[in-house]
């Protein structure tokens, strides 16, 4: 077989790599509904030491990621280069189910006070959007979104907060325009 255009090569395998860093975005951000159409920014800037280490899901709207997931953790380390390592775990279809893990990395969004973030499961493709919307002085508890206001999560240091916590964290997330009863909370041993 005789080929006269070998750049036709690199151009289909161009077009592979775009065509799926866009199935990619479109799989972070379409499908659900938006529980807060006016996402606030921020309200406090975040000092990255602190928050690193291990936080607990305490409550989420449901997405395609975490659908079945149970004992939700998500692990947050300074990596050499400068980016923050992202561990996102769980237990699969309940408490004893099979464990699930997700590796990732996400950048500082410059201006934001570390509460923005640009996160990476896959590629070179940042296209997930973190922000930190409140957290606790003591960093005991965070709440986080993302612009579209489709995806939230509450994020806690234990596993099982206490019931005026728990209340407490959902009237926040109400506070910041989120409908909560969308929000869905996960089991923990």
């Amino acid at each position: 077989m005789n080929v006269k255009r070998p750049w036709i090569y690199g151009a289909v395998a161009l077009l592979a790599i775009g065509g799926f860093g866009l199935l990619a975005a479109c799989a972070m951000h379409g499908g659900n509904k938006s529980g807060n159409a006016n996402v606030p920014q921020p309200a406090k800037a975040v000092d990255l030491d602190r928050y690193l280490g291990q936080w607990f899901e305490f409550a989420r709207y449901e997405n395609r990621f975490e659908r079945g997931c149970e004992a939700v953790t998500a692990n947050y380390a300074k990596r050499d280069d400068g980016l923050v390592s992202v561990i996102n775990a769980c237990r699969v279809g309940g408490l004893t189910g099979p464990f699930k893990s997700s590796e990732g990395r996400a950048k500082i969004v410059p201006g934001s006070d570390n509460a923005k973030l640009k996160v990476s499961f896959f590629g070179p493709f940042y296209i997930g959007d973190y922000w930190v919307l409140d957290h606790a002085d003591d960093y005991s508890w965070s709440i986080v979104g993302e612009p579209s206001g489709r995806y939230l999560w509450i994020l806690t240091r234990e596993a099982k907060p206490a019931a005026a916590q728990r209340t407490a964290l959902i009237e926040r997330a109400r506070a910041l325009g989120y409908d909560v009863t969308m929000l869905r909370e996960t089991q923990h041993d």
